[in-house]
């Protein structure tokens, strides 16, 4: 037989196998395993469903896991996990899919070597993080940092310990494949957990226990200002911050190391004084500022830490600093501070508890500075009226009502300081009047706040700052505005118009005889009332006219109707009816005696 005979008798032999293996197209190769399920023989259609049924039974089936020292189950049905079945038996088909012979040596191949296909899966990422949440809050475990810990003067390193934390990425791929899977182990799976070293051992803090126990050798001295003092070993103890929480540093701080710089400081520190301005009557002047001195107290527990951890030279340096005023001489200066514009005086009025917030809300304002184009704020100079600040319940107008209140009277406080800023000149541009008219005030000018919805508030519309006193006088109260241009002010008398009827309540009063009344409270009719303010620059020339208009509900007057009924009146007696017997009526059994002597 010829060379091209053995070849062509190759071929057939070989397309004659390939034929015989090459088997159905509809059918899946035999030895093809999906999910480690033998599917070969099967059409695409059955497999789906075969692999489908088996999952259906598995799906509610919890799966357990381990993960440290715990363990937790989950069903595949809790995290939506789906094998997507019918695209992994379509990727097994097309493996041993082909013409003819090239599909008999495909499926060949699958029947001595087997083909495996993994199904793509799919989950609930909501519900898979959810799970994962959950194993790790109980598995994850913070490392905890060596520290260093004292007891009297004797420092000791205390170790760490690692920590662990589950590896989320890993964990996730394991708990979708076992709970894809169409086998359950019955025993349990464990999830991938890393060791979490913590960020600082006891081996690095071994050269910071060393200077601490140094720091607590001997005493320390410290000088400066001309004084020497002495720290035992126990005061340095008490200002040694050791390290802790993953620090790795040793310093003098915390609330030891803060007393005690607090005390030196006021021994050799002179606080700076800001420039002010001292006022009596018209005349007003700047108090010069003064440069003082303080304890720089970085610097200084800098120092000392190094003499405390220095076995030789135990002897610090205090830092002494230069401290400046916030508000210079020349700056006040340049304020423009000259002159008294105007100074407003209300009396005493009320309860002693009124009077005490009276004198603490001027207390509170005094020294207000206003800058050119500032506003003042009669809310914010005295601040929040409460029992803490030192202010007493006392009485408030309510509506139309007096009631109690903490802060009661701070409203004259606002009325002083509203009369104040009108006479200076002063664009005023919140006022609130009281509901009811009080005549101890100038007509149509009080007003009155309350925090921190109502407020009064004037604008500083001249070129120069506004410095704001308040004084309390033993007769009342004082509010005096000073700053750098004289205004004059005209003001009208203002009018008083009663606008309607004094309302009337009327209360039925069961102790009054019906068609008596007493009036409880005498009431006033509801007035509207205007004042007119004319404002002139110090050249002369008219700044502003402004009519002020305010109109004061009436104080209802109390009426008392008695509602008792009168007594009924006596029978009128029959003049002919014999005279009463003074005995009285006769005893049973008993006529009556005869009437007349007998």
């Amino acid at each position: 037989m010829t060379l091209l005979g053995v070849a062509s008798l190759a071929a057939l032999l070989v397309l004659l196998l390939g034929l015989a293996f090459s088997g159905s197209s509809r059918e899946l190769a035999v030895g093809t395993r999906i999910a480690g399920v033998d599917v070969g023989g099967l059409t695409e259609a059955q497999a789906v469903v075969a692999l489908d049924s088996q999952f259906g039974a598995l799906a509610d089936d919890p799966v357990a896991f381990s993960a440290g020292q715990r363990s937790f189950s989950f069903a595949a049905t809790q995290l939506g996990v789906r094998p997507d079945w019918r695209g992994a038996v379509a990727a097994a088909a097309q493996s041993g899919a082909g013409f003819g012979p090239f599909r008999g040596f495909r499926r060949l191949r699958t029947r001595f070597f087997g083909a495996e296909v993994l199904p793509r899966t799919g989950v609930s990422d909501a519900a898979l993080e959810f799970a994962l949440d959950k194993m790790s809050a109980t598995v994850d475990q913070e490392p905890v940092s060596a520290a260093l810990a004292r007891r009297g003067l004797t420092v000791r390193v205390v170790p760490g310990r690692s920590g662990r934390a589950l590896d989320r990425e890993a964990s996730a791929e394991v708990v979708v494949r076992a709970l894809a899977a169409l086998e359950r182990s019955g025993g349990l799976t464990p999830l991938p957990v890393t060791a979490a070293t913590p960020p600082v051992t006891a081996v690095m803090l071994e050269p910071v226990a060393r200077r601490a126990r140094v720091a607590l050798s001997a005493p320390v001295v410290l000088k400066g200002a001309g004084h020497r003092w002495r720290l035992s070993r126990g005061q340095v103890a008490s200002m040694l911050t050791l390290p802790r929480k993953g620090s790795r540093t040793l310093e003098v701080a915390g609330p030891g190391a803060s007393a005690y710089f607090r005390g030196l400081g006021r021994l050799v520190g002179k606080p700076p004084r800001n420039a002010s301005w001292a006022v009596s009557g018209e005349s007003v002047r700047v108090v010069p500022s003064r440069v003082g001195v303080a304890l720089n107290v970085p610097r200084s527990a800098e120092a000392l830490l190094r003499a405390a951890t220095s076995p030789t030279n135990r002897v610090a340096a205090l830092s002494i600093s230069r401290a400046s005023p916030e508000r210079t001489t020349r700056e006040a200066v340049a304020m423009g501070i000259d002159r008294r514009m105007s100074a407003y005086k209300t009396y005493n009025s009320g309860t002693t508890d009124r009077i005490t917030n009276l004198r603490l809300g001027v207390g509170f304002l005094d020294d207000t500075l206003v800058a050119p184009g500032g506003t003042f704020s009669l809310n914010q100079a005295i601040g929040e009226r409460t029992l803490e600040r030192g202010f007493r319940p006392a009485p408030v107008i309510i509506g139309t009502e007096y009631e109690e209140e903490v802060g009661g009277g701070t409203s004259q406080v606002a009325t002083t300081v509203f009369n104040a800023a009108w006479e200076a000149g002063l664009r005023i541009t919140e006022r609130n009047p009281h509901s009811l008219y009080i005549s101890r005030y100038q007509l149509g000018r009080d007003a009155t706040v309350y925090w921190p919805s109502l407020d009064l508030k004037f604008v500083n519309d001249t070129p120069h700052w506004v410095l704001v006193k308040g004084a309390a006088e033993w007769d009342g109260i004082r509010v005096s505005i000073y700053g750098g241009e004289s205004r004059r002010v005209e003001s009208s008398p203002g009018t008083m118009e009663v606008t309607g009827k004094v309302p009337v309540e009327k209360v039925d009063d069961p102790e009054l005889l019906v068609g008596k009344t007493v009036v409880e409270a005498s009431g006033t009719a509801p007035t509207r009332t205007s004042v007119t303010r004319t404002v002139y620059a110090a050249d002369g020339s008219l700044l502003r006219t402004e009519t002020w208009a305010t109109s004061y509900k009436g104080e209802t007057r109390v009426v008392h109707v008695g509602t008792k009924p009168k007594p009924a009146k006596p029978t009128p007696k029959d003049p002919k009816a014999p005279p009463d017997d003074p005995r009285g009526p006769p005893s049973p059994g008993e006529s009556a005696p005869p009437a007349g002597n007998g």
